[in-house]
C-alpha cells in the first residue's frame, strides 16, 4: 500500500520539477565542395570549387525529436564571384541524430562583369546535428546540396554539392596550437 503512494508521488515530483523549455541552438560551419554553374542555359556547364561559411540558429527544440525553425546567414565564393545571403531554415527530425534541414532564402552575388545581382536559393542539409542539452551551440557535420538561381542580367544558375564541417572542428588545430605555444601554467 505504501508503494502505491510513493511511486505516483515520485513520478509527479519528477515531471513537475523538471524544467521544460525550448532553447535556441546555433551552429556555424565551413562548406567545402563543388559548384556546377551556368549562365542562361542549363544548370551545369562549368564546374568550380565552392568555399563558404554558413551559420544558423534554430528555435523551438527541446530534444532530438523536435522540429526547429530559424534564420540562417551565409557567405560563399566559387572564386569567380562573392555571394552573401540569408533566409529561413527548418529542421525535420527524420532521425534523432541525422535530421534534415531545409532552407530557403535570397542572396546577392557580385562579379566583375555584372556587379551585384539578386538571387534565390534552396538548400538541403543531411547529417549529424543533435540537440545540445548543455549549451546553445550544437555541432553539425554532413552533406549540403544547394540550388541557386540568379535574378539579374547574368541569369546565373548553380548547383552546389558540399561538405558542412563544423566551426569547432575547423578551429580545433588553431586552439591546440595556441595552448601548446602558451604552455602549461600549472
Amino acid at each position: 500500500m505504501r508503494w502505491a503512494l510513493v511511486v505516483p508521488a515520485a513520478v509527479i515530483g519528477l515531471v513537475v520539477g523538471c524544467r521544460a523549455s525550448a532553447e535556441p541552438q546555433a551552429n556555424a560551419g565551413l562548406t567545402v565542395g563543388m559548384a556546377g554553374t551556368s549562365q542562361r542555359d542549363g544548370w551545369w556547364s562549368e564546374t568550380r570549387v565552392h568555399l563558404g561559411l554558413h551559420g544558423d540558429v534554430l528555435f523551438g527544440r527541446r530534444s532530438n525529436r523536435d522540429f526547429g525553425l530559424g534564420p540562417y546567414v551565409e557567405g560563399l565564393t566559387s572564386f569567380g564571384d562573392v555571394q552573401a545571403g540569408g533566409g529561413v531554415s527548418g529542421l525535420l527530425p527524420v532521425h534523432s541524430y541525422l535530421p534534415l534541414v531545409l532552407s530557403m532564402g535570397g542572396y546577392g552575388r557580385r562579379t566583375d562583369e555584372y556587379g551585384w545581382e539578386p538571387g534565390v536559393d534552396g538548400q538541403l542539409f543531411w547529417g549529424s546535428r543533435s540537440f545540445n542539452y548543455a549549451s546553445p551551440y550544437v555541432m553539425a557535420g554532413g552533406l549540403r546540396l544547394e540550388w541557386r538561381l540568379g535574378l539579374g542580367d547574368s541569369r546565373e544558375r548553380s548547383i552546389v554539392v558540399a561538405a558542412h564541417v563544423d566551426g569547432e572542428v575547423v578551429m580545433l588545430p588553431v586552439l591546440l596550437a595556441y595552448e601548446w605555444i602558451r604552455g602549461s601554467r600549472e
